[in-house]
């Protein structure tokens, strides 16, 4: 790897440095600004919750717990919805009772896109001359969602509205009526591949949804807000009582940070040479990680290889990398390596090691999805880009695979094909360990087959083996 003079190489990490802390600080002040807005609204609606002497460390505390996005995300203008937020943190702390959640109904008003006739018709309800159509375009019997709504969804309303107004045979001369959805908020332990789960929860009562804002605690819970629709009806009770049915029938081990095999697994054989229609993935139930297809959302192609395709893509808002396999070359030996690849990713968590999403295990669509490394891998950023890591950099990049690898090697994971292309940066220039497609769990003898790998990157020792 290239080096330059030390003396600028530390005086451009200390410029930086320098930025990021910049950063933070316009963060911190920024949640301060939000904290205090909120603070602010619940003392003029006079809620009874602001009376306590510990609620503004309690309320500021929350802030804390929570990522700085969470305060430029949500609307400070429902500021009762920071106490919904906040009350289900508090009560995910109980075991027996997670997961926690809340269900409302909420409206989201579309956005008119220029090609409605003119609304200050006297036909339109509740329009007068003097009220604008834009005014009438923002009523809304539901609160609005608590972290706003995306363009995309803002669309959703519309396109939704012209339907109805299409079918009412009234389009010329109604406008978008705002649309209600549901909003369902879980608090629980944060785990891995929590989000799988809880989209598999609401796929299984015939939700969509249209909307995901997923968020970590500092110490350890999650708050996960979803927008959806498919629901038949506005009201909330029946959707309450089917949703915790559906969380009983999954069982409390589910939810929990870490529990024994379930029953079925009993039953798996991971040493299977046909499977017909569904690859069997070696389990132990420590989560539920198959994805919906339906819900990846496909973008541009990264990279492409002899046996599958890399994309860039989004599954429920968050940017993914999706690694789909060729169907024309899928074989028994290539599903073999698909199921092993799955089964020891699901078992990882560590920051310099790239993080599971989930995958897809039902042929044709075979694909693992993983968070989205926009830096690239190292080796395109020396070779392609022809980058240069300077010392501090390049100190940084060496301390970043020894904890990937280091984390793997504690958890009995020997990875047998680390090269650079196989070591990927985020968009803080933080590196991960990626591809475990030929990785196997070390074996109680200590004992490893080494004709697997990459020959050019593999220890000496290991290729006298072969």
């Amino acid at each position: 790897m290239a080096m330059e003079d030390t003396t600028e190489s530390c005086s451009s990490w200390a410029a930086v440095d320098s930025s990021q802390a910049h950063t933070r600080q316009q963060q911190q002040r920024h949640k301060l600004d939000v904290y205090n807005e909120v603070l602010c609204r619940l003392r003029e609606d006079g809620r009874p919750e602001v009376q306590s002497p510990t609620f503004e460390d309690g309320l500021w505390n929350h802030f804390n717990r929570l990522p700085a996005r969470y305060a430029l995300d949500v609307n400070v203008e429902r500021a009762e919805d920071v106490l919904t937020h906040k009350k289900l943190l508090e009560l995910a702390k109980e075991p027996a009772n997670r997961p926690v959640f809340a269900v409302r109904l909420v409206q989201v008003s579309p956005v008119p896109d220029g090609s409605q006739a003119d609304f200050s018709d006297s036909n339109a309800p509740g329009i007068g001359d003097s009220q604008s159509a834009s005014t009438y375009f923002r009523q809304s019997v539901h609160p609005p969602p608590a972290f706003g709504s995306s363009p995309n969804l803002e669309a959703l309303a519309l396109e939704a509205s012209r339907q109805q107004v299409q079918d009412e045979d009234n389009f010329a001369s109604a406008p978008p009526y705002p649309r209600p959805m549901h909003e369902i908020t879980f608090s629980t332990h944060d785990k891995p591949k929590l989000l799988s789960l809880l989209t598999s929860l609401l796929a299984e009562l015939g939700l969509n949804i249209q909307e995901a804002h997923a968020f970590s605690t500092n110490d350890g819970y999650s708050l996960d807000v979803f927008v959806v629709d498919g629901w038949p009806c506005e009201e909330t009770d029946r959707l309450k009582d089917l949703l915790q049915k559906e969380i009983h029938k999954m069982g409390r081990q589910a939810w929990s940070k870490s529990h024994s095999s379930s029953p079925q697994i009993k039953n798996a054989q991971s040493g299977e040479n046909f499977l017909p229609d569904h690859v069997q993935i070696p389990t132990d139930g420590t989560d539920v990680w198959e994805i919906n297809f339906q819900l990846l959302k496909f973008g541009n192609k990264v990279a492409s290889g002899s046996y599958g395709d890399l994309y860039r893509g989004t599954y429920c808002s968050q940017d993914v990398a999706i690694k789909v396999l060729k169907p024309e070359r899928v074989n028994v030996d290539m599903q073999r390596e698909f199921a092993q690849e799955v089964f020891i990713m699901r078992k990882v968590r560590h920051k310099n090691v790239v993080q599971f999403i989930g995958a897809c295990t039902k042929p044709p669509s075979l694909c693992i999805v993983t968070e989205f490394m926009s830096g690239g891998s190292v080796y395109d950023f020396l070779h392609k880009q022809k980058g240069v890591f300077k010392l501090p950099a390049l100190l940084r990049v060496a301390i970043d695979v020894s904890k990937g690898m280091n984390y793997l090697h504690q958890n009995n994971i020997i990875h047998r094909d680390l090269k650079a292309a196989n070591l990927l940066m985020d968009e803080n220039e933080v590196v991960k360990v990626a591809d475990f497609g030929v990785a196997r769990v070390k074996a109680g003898s200590g004992v490893m087959t080494a004709e697997t790998g990459t020959y050019r990157w593999m220890a000496p020792e290991v290729m006298i083996q072969c």
